[in-house]
């Protein structure tokens, strides 16, 4: 699925193209997809204004004039597709939906909006979904994921208190899980990583203060860098004007096993950490290198 940096690319685009439009009509076909009480859409989505679109951890925010919001996530497989008379936008996974006449067999919610351009919710495998929450109520609902890593507020104090409520896990498998830091996957706890010389296996509780700090500024400096260049092309992910991200031709290490590291030279190797490809280089990310003086 989509990490922090695509979705706000996704945010991005659509801010342009989709704020200030008043909503006409929702219409969806699976519940699942749209779990919301049709009389609590016809009350507080049509005839509603969109006022801002928001991003939290991995989810979209989609803010409405009535008090409510559309809360969005993508999943696997989701799409959002704009269409209107002189533009076509979309995001999302990268099948013919997003270029082809819509709505189709994967269109699962459309939203029509008063000038009858069309944001259309596709999704092949139905796990993606948009639920209609009062927004004074979206902290509270958000409240599972941990803080965000591209706010002020995210010190490499608070990375260490993070960090330190799962000690004796790896650091890898911390990183991905969202209710400890919001919105990191797989690709950057991967790049992070290896800008912080930090094995992904390495025990939180040997991470010095140093390497805590690193490891901060590595997180920012990469998520930036992505969303800086559209977040990745990869297999499922296409930005919010239907371009490939190319951060992924830029990766250090992800997806570059068995070549040489830009770093040092040596050989990247894979292996499997929390059940994901994890990618390393094996000598400047030693495990023997993970502890630095306090």
């Amino acid at each position: 699925m989509p990490e922090l940096p695509e979705v706000e690319t996704v945010r991005l685009g659509l801010e342009e193209l989709i704020v200030s439009k008043t909503i006409k009509s929702v219409d969806s076909n699976w519940p699942k997809s749209f779990p919301n009480d049709p009389l609590e859409v016809r009350k507080f989505v049509v005839g509603s204004q969109i006022t801002g679109i928001n991003r939290r951890a991995k989810i979209l925010i989609i803010n409405l004039s009535s008090g409510y919001s559309l809360v969005i996530h993508l999943k696997m497989t989701g799409q959002l597709v704009y269409r209107s008379e002189s533009t076509s936008f979309g995001a999302g996974h990268p099948n013919d939906s997003l270029i082809g006449l819509l709505p189709d067999k994967s269109t699962r919610v459309i939203i029509e909006f008063s000038d009858n351009s069309t944001l259309f919710f596709n999704d092949q495998r139905r796990f993606g979904w948009i639920k209609l929450i009062k927004t004074t109520n979206i902290k509270q609902f958000t409240s599972i994921y941990g803080p965000e890593p591209l706010e002020d507020s995210f010190t490499w104090q608070e990375l260490g208190n993070r960090l330190n409520l799962r000690p004796k896990s790896g650091i890898k498998a911390v990183l991905l899980d969202q209710q400890i830091i919001a919105g990191i996957g797989n690709i950057y706890a991967d790049e992070s990583l290896w800008a912080a010389k930090i094995h992904p296996l390495t025990p939180v509780s040997e991470l010095s203060t140093q390497k805590i700090k690193l490891l901060r500024n590595s997180i920012v400096d990469v998520l930036n860098l992505s969303i800086k260049m559209g977040g990745s092309s990869t297999r499922n992910y296409v930005n919010a004007e239907g371009k490939r991200g190319s951060y992924i031709k830029i990766a250090k290490v992800f997806r570059r096993e068995n070549e040489p590291c830009p770093r040092c030279g040596h050989i990247i190797s894979k292996i499997r950490v929390a059940g994901r490809g994890t990618h390393y280089c094996p000598y400047c990310q030693s495990q023997n290198i993970a502890k630095m003086s306090k």
